[in-house]
């Protein structure tokens, strides 16, 4: 690496990270506002609940996109792009009394998701190696801790202020971290250039849809609907048809021959595992927090005090950044990433027996569980872009990273599709004074907590199966 800076420039690894938390937040402040969400842009339940969709979509197709980007025209300036995607959707927002303007508005807050993978490309550039592993550690994690602040934080500002408010706030906070990373961060010694693959581009953007759509939707329309079949045989014909493509044209958007690589391809299903897991524990603990006391499992919080349990899952997610960046200095990334895994399953087996066992349950479970698991996201999430960087140039830095930042978003639509078919498949009524209210059973929370543990157990395999490099190889 080209030395930008003899000394570690923390003001900069600062607001990368800082970027990476904004972005995280806009995945999860739509959370509190579900329930009103249909009265407030005057829609039904089911149109509403594409302001979730279209955001995970957009983003999953963004990212890879922003990555190569970055490699082609400048790291920082598509990073800024991100940052000013995310202002000017919040505004829409902000300003938005029907459905259709708000999914615009959302829909550009998802084109920002890349900024991640963006910023871990350019700490690349700009770190010295001997901080590179914690920094890019922290970059990774700021996904948790964005997700674990945003709920809190926006149920808060929208419970004691207005909903437009929460955009505003958060418009403005991606605004003013992009004018930061104008002013602080430098655009590093990479080479910008290339031709831009739009036909690839399109094809990925197709591929991705048809399948990511009816993960996220086949459970609504039904798994059997010939809409869900239909898209699912389109992603069979256009992921052929693409990856065909890409590997005869030069300059193409993603180098799939690479992706077949053995550390790249088994660190890109260990992170579909991951991301699936930790998606999982923003699902299910939740609904066992908020439900009813009456109900079977149900603890009776608000959406502000069951956000605040699930809070320091993010922070110990950060915290044990650094301790993935000890491991894999000592004893390699892979081993990192096994280790991450394997606690991820600690924290989930504390779940099952919270749920299966002859104690009743407490928050104090969930707490201990989601802990378990924070610290697992924490050393796994640092431990893949180092794998990834060990083994690519530093031309194709951004490309890899955001076709891995790809795989975790894969992870958390099947999370979303599986964990929810789980949650809804088996259901308790239970009276109370405000009517019937129908939860999750215990066996559905249990049934999801051993398809976790199968998960991580495949996440693990695959780490191990990783072959070894010399440690401390990221550059």
């Amino acid at each position: 690496m080209d030395p930008l800076s003899e000394s570690f420039p923390r003001t900069s690894v600062a607001l990368l990270c800082a970027a990476g938390i904004v972005v995280a937040v806009m995945q999860t402040i739509i959370v509190p506002l579900i329930p009103r969400l249909p009265d407030l842009v005057h829609t039904s339940p089911g149109n509403a609940s594409w302001a979730l969709t279209i955001t995970l979509l957009v983003g999953a197709i963004a990212t890879p996109i922003a990555g190569r980007l970055g490699d082609m025209f400048g790291k920082r300036r598509v990073l800024l792009a991100n940052m000013a995607s995310v202002a000017a959707g919040s505004a829409v927002c902000a300003v938005s009394s029907a459905l259709l303007p708000f999914l615009v508005g959302r829909g550009l807050q998802g084109l920002g998701i890349g900024a991640i993978a963006v910023g871990i490309s350019i700490m690349r550039d700009i770190v010295p190696a001997a901080h590179l592993g914690s920094s890019v550690g922290a970059m990774s994690a700021s996904l948790g801790v964005g997700g674990a602040l945003g709920l809190p934080f926006a149920a808060s500002i929208a419970q004691h202020i207005s909903w437009h408010a929460l955009f505003w706030i958060s418009g403005a906070a991606a605004l003013a971290c992009g004018l930061a990373i104008q002013r602080c961060v430098p655009e590093g010694p990479s080479t910008p250039g290339g031709r831009f693959d739009a036909i690839g581009t399109l094809g990925l953007t197709a591929v991705l849809t048809f399948v990511l759509l009816p993960v996220s939707k086949g459970g609504e329309w039904g798994w059997t609907a010939p809409l869900t079949l239909g898209l699912f045989a389109a992603f069979a014909v256009t992921a052929v048809a693409w990856w065909r493509y890409e590997r005869r044209t030069p300059n193409a958007l993603i180098d799939v021959e690479s992706l077949l690589d053995r550390p790249i391809m088994l660190t890109n299903i260990a992170s579909i595992a991951t991301g699936f897991a930790f998606y999982a524990m923003q699902m299910a603990p939740i609904q066992i927090l908020m439900a009813p006391e009456a109900t079977p499992l149900g603890l009776g919080l608000d959406m502000v005090r069951a956000s605040l349990v699930l809070m320091p899952t993010g922070l110990i997610m950060f915290g044990f950044t650094y301790v993935s960046s000890w491991i894999t200095d000592r004893y390699g990334a892979r081993m990192s990433l096994a280790s991450g895994t394997l606690v991820i399953g600690a924290g989930y087996l504390v779940l099952l027996f919270a749920l299966i066992g002859p104690w009743p349950i407490s928050w104090l479970w969930i707490l201990g569980s989601s802990g378990l698991v924070g610290a697992g996201l924490g050393l796994a999430y640092s431990a893949m872009p180092a794998l990834i960087m060990s083994v690519v140039p530093v031309t194709q830095t951004g490309e890899a990273n955001g076709v891995n930042a790809l795989m975790r978003s894969v992870g958390t639509s099947l999370a979303t599709a599986v964990v929810g078919m789980v949650l809804t498949g088996s259901v308790v009524l239970t009276p109370t004074t405000a009517g019937p209210v129908v939860t999750p059973s215990t066996g559905a929370y249990a049934s999801t907590a051993v398809i976790c543990l199968v998960v991580c157990a495949l996440a693990v395999a695959c780490a191990l199966a990783i072959p070894r490099r010399r440690t401390g190889a990221t550059h």
